[in-house]
């Protein structure tokens, strides 16, 4: 039983581990308590040495020196304060006025507000809870089905989790040892992809099930022009002149093999910026230019995506580190929670609280693995892990399925935390042995780890929006009917469709990896052939030894050289034992004259 133990340890240790976790002991215990345990078996086996456990205080401190954790309590005070200064109930009020009239218009709009507030708070929680509270009334009122509703909503919070500024963004790049602004760069294009996936089912919803998503009555409403016009046409004719002046300025400022998100990233800024300022002079000298509708849209959509731009694009311009941009974009938050005037002490107390709490959370599960990998790495787990998976068949394709499937299994009961820095330390020097890169792998895993929010039954959004979702028959403020309660089973079976969305942009990253690799800067491709290597010498054996540089001379030293090494060249230039000539005589005057004695 020693015996077995002794050389199983690692697949013990792990499998202990899991069972800790399903036996609902906290994470972090459970991996420290785990780690030193077994580390005690294994000095007591001789497979350890116990000044092992001299490294444990380095590795600790490591964790608090780190930099890069700082922009976890940045980013998470930044969208508590965003969610708490009624942003979102603007933007909601504001877009699902705007897509209204057509059908699955409040739809759109949730997807919509979603990835805006993704990319202006990374966190789920207050999106899906803002959202659940918001829109989720309003659209039963207009007779949504409820599980496309609460699918819809629950789905757009979670855009939080892989649109940059997003905190498991962060530790994944910690936990692979790569770049956060890499990170978040390769993240971008992917986020927008799947927010579109949302919308493309919410579209063919609309289409092939029109009683699931109706459009907005004409009494609901409210932005009308005085003459009755909804004044589409004003805001469509703004947006096309922000998007050619956009283009223009990408195409004119920036090279074609610019990065991706940094050309997106400040093109839109320069788009957005002449809209507002356009918005800003009809206001002013009362142009009358603008109708209601796209006066509203403008002045509602200006701040969020100032606070983006003041996030993502001081980090992809390379201006700031993500936890610098973490700093600012907690400032402007405070800035635009002051300017609604919606901030009070008690807000700012409530939010720096949970700030806190949420920070302690990740630090203390940082902690407790790195105890548990200390006795992991020790008894050789990283080399199991890796036998384990790099003898798997199909190479890199058959890793990336397995670990897929592994991932997308743990989410059924793991949350992304713990994923990250359970899984992802195991998983980072595998992909990097089989030649795959780490940020897209990053990516990759960030995308299946988003359905562990989404998961039925232990999904963390669908508990968030079962929290403010009516868990009973209520009497609708507006229209005095009296509306049926959202069941369990319902939020379920809304979540299904956006999970297989999910995992079809996991297959769409793996066969079209330019998804992610095209928002990465470009790296410059270095000529080998070009290179020349030159020696400085002294004047006095410049004459002797050639430059590098110089075929010629090179070639000449090269046929010196083989003359060196050949045997017969060398026995025709030994001197002979009478040969009494000096070294650098030749051949010719070492003999004696003819007819000499």
């Amino acid at each position: 039983m020693i015996e077995l133990l002794t050389h199983n340890m690692a697949p013990v240790m792990f499998g202990a581990l899991i069972v800790f976790l399903l036996l609902g002991y906290p994470v972090a215990f459970a991996l420290a308590a785990n780690g030193i345990f077994f580390g005690l078996i294994g000095v007591e086996l001789g497979l350890l040495h116990p000044s092992l456990f001299q490294a444990l205080p380095q590795r600790l401190w490591s964790v608090m020196s780190n930099d890069t954790l700082l922009a976890v309590p940045f980013f998470t005070f930044m969208g508590l304060i965003l969610e708490r200064s009624g942003m979102a109930e603007d933007l909601l009020d504001t877009i699902g006025q705007l897509f209204g009239p057509l059908r699955g218009g409040l739809a759109f709009a949730v997807i919509f507000v979603g990835a805006l507030l993704a990319a202006t708070t990374g966190v789920v929680a207050a999106s899906v809870i803002s959202m659940g509270l918001i829109s989720l009334p309003i659209m039963l009122r207009y007779g949504y089905d409820r599980r496309f509703a609460t699918g819809v909503i629950a789905a757009s919070g979670t855009l939080a989790q892989i649109i940059p500024p997003s905190l498991v963004l962060i530790v994944m790049a910690d936990q692979l040892g790569k770049s956060v602004g890499d990170m978040y760069a390769g993240a971008f294009i992917p986020g927008l992809c799947l927010a579109g996936l949302y919308a493309l089912y919410a579209g063919g919803v609309a289409v092939f099930k029109p009683s699931w998503a109706p459009a907005l009555p004409l009494a609901a409403r409210t932005f009308r022009e005085p003459d009755g016009g909804s004044g589409i046409a004003s805001l469509a004719l703004q947006v096309i002149v922000a998007v050619a002046v956009a283009l223009a300025f990408a195409k004119y400022h920036y090279p074609p093999d610019a990065p991706t998100d940094e050309l997106l990233v400040v093109s839109t800024s320069v788009g957005v910026g002449v809209a507002f300022v356009a918005a800003v002079i009809n206001r002013l000298l009362k142009l009358g230019l603008l109708s209601r509708i796209a006066e509203r849209v403008t002045f509602v959509l200006i701040p969020p995506l100032a606070l983006i731009f003041l996030v993502l694009g001081t980090i992809f311009l390379g201006v700031a580190t993500p936890t610098e941009g973490g700093a600012m974009g907690a400032s402007g938050a405070l800035v635009m929670a002051l300017a609604r005037r919606r901030i009070s002490f008690s807000l700012l107390r409530q939010a720096m609280d949970t700030t806190a709490k949420l920070t302690s959370f990740v630090v203390f599960i940082l902690v407790g693995a790195r105890v548990f990998s200390l006795t992991f790495y020790g008894v050789d787990g990283h080399i199991w892990v890796e036998h384990l998976l790099t003898g798997l068949p199909g190479g890199q394709l058959g890793f990336l399925i397995v670990v897929n499937i592994l991932i997308f299994v743990l989410a059924f009961f793991l949350d992304f935390f713990e994923l990250a820095f359970i899984v992802v330390p195991l998983l980072g020097p595998v992909a990097a042995k089989l030649g795959i890169d780490l940020i897209w792998f990053g990516v990759l895993i960030g995308v299946n780890m988003q359905t562990s929010f989404m998961h039925p039954p232990f999904g963390f959004a669908l508990f968030y929006l079962r929290s403010v979702a009516p868990a009973k028959d209520y009497t609708d403020k507006l229209s005095g009917k009296l509306t049926p309660k959202v069941t369990t089973g319902q939020i379920y079976w809304g979540a299904v469709p956006f999970v297989v969305i999910q995992c079809i942009m996991v297959a769409l990253i793996i066969a079209l990896p330019g998804i992610v690799t095209g928002g990465l800067a470009k790296k410059e491709a270095v000529n080998t052939d070009q290179m020349r290597i030159e020696v400085p010498v002294e004047a006095s054996e410049s004459e002797e030894a050639p430059l590098m540089g110089d075929p010629a001379a090179a070639s000449d030293a090269e046929d010196a050289a083989k003359d060196e090494d050949d045997p017969a060249k060398a026995v025709e230039r030994a001197p002979r034992a009478d040969d009494k000539s000096p070294p650098g005589a030749s051949a010719d005057a070492a003999k004696p004259p003819a007819g000499g004695k």
